[in-house]
């Protein structure tokens, strides 16, 4: 195994070895217990209905029933949530299996949900997964023999979509693709503790778990993938017009190219989104030039920002569902989508002041 080196962002924090399994005296509230091999994280947001699905797959694993625990993270206390992992405990717990039920109240987001989430876990590995998904019954033996071979792993995520799935059905799907996605990871608790875990500015459920793999990386651990330990996670359903509200996940980009530039390049994005910049330029090189009453130049700048606005319509129409409804939502959105991801772009760049286009 590679030595432990400190992490850029995490200066304050003192690096300490990554261990194999040993208990850690860190001072969070969960004391590691000698019968436990696991614990299983699961942030939630008032949607028991969703997360009751996730845990009757949590419950059924083809683990020992005595050698793990669900820790369910409610980022949102309400006393439906609490209902249903409370009747899931009483049910399954003449089987041995632990459920319990941890309100976070200090924080917001998924990152700061999970954090609440291992370092009130009392095992020595901690595997992730989101209140959405459906674990296969192998998932968790197959997640923690992956981490007899490393520091942490990245689980095979599947996401089921029609034959013409919506534009947000098949953004969404790109998930199945993600090197690292913690809907599906597992990490020994020894390296979250070295590195601080999730970054609790991503309040979002965006990049957290990319930041959270670079970080993991450049502390010197081995990150593997376990592709035999599987999670289905359907797409939820969207209101029409979705893209425009995901467009502020942008910010979240500066933050993650702040803290991992050279990583973020590599594996995330090489360059800045050109055919956004290109749209904006055409649409300001028009306004520009109606102020200096040049009809014709600003005639021009509208037919590059037409013919432009119409490629990245038809692009994301590519593949797609042609129903009437999502075709006039793919027009109406495209026509915004590249001002407002620029400007939240800029917004994290002044926010985490970064030079980041």
């Amino acid at each position: 195994m590679r030595p432990a080196v400190r992490p850029a962002d995490v200066e304050a924090r003192e690096p300490r070895t990554i261990g194999a399994s040993e208990p850690v005296n860190d001072g969070y509230p969960g004391a590691l217990l000698a019968h436990l091999d696991v614990s299983v994280v699961v942030p939630t947001w008032r949607r028991p209905d969703l997360l009751r699905t996730c845990l009757d797959a949590l419950v059924r694993q083809d683990f020992e029933p005595s050698r793990y625990e669900i820790v369910v993270c409610d980022d949102g206390p309400d006393d439906a949530t609490r209902a249903t992992v409370d009747a899931f405990a009483a049910e399954h717990r003449p089987r041995g299996v632990a459920l319990r039920y941890v309100a976070v109240t200090a924080t917001q987001g998924p990152a700061g949900a999970r954090n609440a989430g291992w370092r009130a876990a009392r095992a020595p590995l901690i595997a992730f997964t989101d209140d959405d998904t459906q674990p296969a019954a192998d998932w968790l033996r197959a997640g923690v023999a992956a981490l007899d071979r490393a520091d942490a792993a990245a689980g095979r995520i599947v996401v089921p979509l029609d034959e013409q799935p919506t534009d947000y059905e098949l953004d969404a799907s790109g998930l199945a693709h993600a090197e690292f996605a913690t809907a599906n990871a597992f990490v020994r608790r020894t390296l979250l503790v070295q590195t601080g875990g999730f970054d609790e500015r991503f309040t979002a459920a965006w990049r957290e778990d990319s930041d959270l793999q670079f970080t993991l990386l450049r502390a010197g651990a081995e990150v593997v993938r376990a592709d035999d330990a599987l999670v289905v996670h359907p797409v939820r359903p969207a209101r029409w017009g979705v893209s425009l509200a995901q467009q502020k996940k942008s910010r979240y980009d500066a933050l993650l190219f702040r803290k991992h530039p050279q990583l973020y390049r590599q594996r995330i994005s090489s360059g800045p989104p050109l055919l956004y910049y290109a749209i904006l330029c055409a649409a300001l090189w028009g306004l520009v030039a109606l102020l200096f009453d040049r009809v014709d130049v600003a005639l021009g700048a509208l037919a590059v920002w037409l013919v432009l606005t119409a490629g990245f319509c038809v692009r994301r129409l590519r593949g797609t569902r042609r129903s009437v409804a999502h075709v006039a939502e793919m027009a109406w959105t495209s026509l915004w989508i590249p001002f407002l991801s620029i400007f939240w772009r800029l917004n994290g760049a002044v926010r985490y002041r970064v030079w980041f286009l």
